[in-house]
């Protein structure tokens, strides 16, 4: 149970660190960056300061969400060889999952960050565009009607 209990505080670690990324003070030095951290940490029984930092922290995750979703398509990338471990770690860093059924890797990604990492190997790059209808709209699979030759 240790174990499992130092992996969360290890992985509340990282995310506290992106957080300070996040907010643009990472290159603060250390006595500022603490100090400014005890200054937060005299208003965290306040529910009404927290609330407010909770609305101000969704509103700026919700946006760059939007943006990083804005730029991000649906893509496949087929590679003729195999590829070293190394590269394969690169392009699931890059949201790409390997399809073992269809040989190629796939997922939601930045399209110009993709092809950089498909031109080191050679991997061919397809933009998968998006089906008839996927804008909310019911289209049929196919035309209902009488089948030729019966009446």
């Amino acid at each position: 149970m240790k174990t499992d209990e130092r992996k969360q505080h290890t992985r509340r670690l990282i995310e506290a660190g992106t957080l300070i990324d996040k907010a643009g003070l990472l290159d603060l030095e250390q006595q500022a960056l603490y100090g400014a951290l005890l200054s937060l940490a005299k208003d965290v029984h306040d529910e009404k300061q927290i609330t407010a930092w909770a609305a101000a922290g969704k509103k700026t995750l919700d946006r760059e969400a939007k943006a990083a979703a804005a730029t991000r398509q649906l893509l496949t990338v087929t590679f003729a060889a195999a590829l070293p471990t190394e590269f394969s770690t690169r392009l699931r860093g890059a949201r790409l999952r390997w399809n073992k059924f269809l040989q190629h890797w796939e997922g939601m990604a930045d399209y110009e960050a993709v092809a950089a990492l498909a031109a080191e190997h050679d991997g061919e790059l397809r933009r998968i565009a998006p089906q008839a209808g996927s804008d909310g709209e019911d289209v049929p699979d196919r035309v209902r009607g009488p089948k030729p030759g019966r009446s």
